[in-house]
């Protein structure tokens, strides 16, 4: 017999790995919109992990929503689709606990390994009978924010929620008025209705009309690279430029160049090349052979970009993994 595969079985019967590894890992990962440049580099490293999947006869099939309108109730027929389709492993976020944990729990019911990365914690994957739980700490990345904008000058902060009801987004806006507390500020949130994330008009204008209603604001806070972009827009139509200061969650080309040039303070990594990275490689390493991460917490951030290290993180950008 195929000394590989003896030794596949063996580690199967011992520790439980689920697939017949011989034929390699059929790995599902649910991820954001295609078009959503945060997730377009999550999926860049977990199709770079799927290079090594393919090697040893698995694949990986990226599942993403086609907006945010109905994010929990979408993503959970996406793991459906996922355990349908004949995963032998699957990647989820876990961001509308209430609409997604009866799809993970189908997901662990049926003997297929999980892995929670992006949202949810450490929490998500206890709770939830996960291996591992791969990615930032949503909270902490905004006490992060939060900290480092009151620390800088800047007392009166507003959290811009695109996304109610998203747990991490949540998290993020709760995390930044204890980050504002702690450096001596206050923090409030806005919250817009979903349909504004990812939308350039409808973030601007709630921000001007905001900051006009509110004129001791001088920090924003965003929960994504695109609404950076658009607080940013905003908060010139408001004249406020110069004495708004900005940061948020993940970044982009556009808000490194904002940050060289002092148009944004700062923005919080999470590295989300990691997060696709190491969770399809955690997963596929267990089906094929049963190996485990004891770290069951691996966070891949939060880290500050700022005016001191922003240049190295151009380097990543220009290579899609930053």
């Amino acid at each position: 017999m195929n000394l590989k595969k003896v030794l596949a079985t063996t580690a199967i019967l011992m520790i439980g790995a689920g697939t017949a590894y011989a034929e390699g890992a059929k790995i599902f990962v649910i991820g954001g919109k295609p078009d959503d440049p945060f997730w377009s580099i999550v999926k860049k490293g977990a199709e770079d992990a799927g290079l090594v999947v393919a090697a040893q006869g698995g694949s990986v099939t990226w599942l993403g929503p086609q907006n945010y309108d109905n994010l929990g109730v979408d993503a959970a027929e996406l793991i459906r689709q996922a355990i349908d389709q004949g995963a032998s492993a699957i990647v989820g976020p876990d961001w509308v606990p209430e609409a997604m944990d009866p799809a993970f729990k189908a997901v662990v019911d049926a003997g297929i390994p999980l892995v929670i990365y992006n949202a949810g914690g450490l929490a998500a994957a206890d709770k939830l009978g996960a291996m591992n739980y791969v990615g930032s700490d949503d909270y902490k990345g905004g006490v992060v924010g939060g900290e480092y904008l009151a620390k800088a000058g800047n007392l009166k902060g507003v959290c811009i929620n695109t996304l109610p009801g998203a747990a991490n987004i949540e998290a993020y806006c709760a995390g930044f008025k204890e980050g504002m507390t702690n450096g001596g500020g206050v923090g409030d949130v806005l919250p817009l209705p979903a349909t504004s994330f990812g939308s350039a008009t409808a973030v601007a204008q709630a921000v001007k009309a905001y900051l006009l209603q509110n004129p001791d604001v001088n920090a924003v806070f965003t929960i994504g690279n695109v609404d950076a972009n658009s607080a940013t827009s905003g908060i010139m139509q408001a004249g406020k430029a110069g004495s708004v200061q900005i940061c948020g969650i993940n970044f982009d080309e556009t808000i490194l160049t904002n940050i060289q040039s002092g148009a944004q303070l700062c923005a919080i990594d999470q590295q989300g090349y990691h997060q696709g990275y190491l969770a399809v490689s955690i997963l596929n390493s267990y089906v094929n052979y049963g190996l485990t991460v004891p770290t069951r917490e691996i966070l891949t951030g939060p880290g500050v970009i700022d005016k001191t290290n922003v240049e190295a993180t151009l380097a990543g950008v220009k290579v899609g993994t930053r």
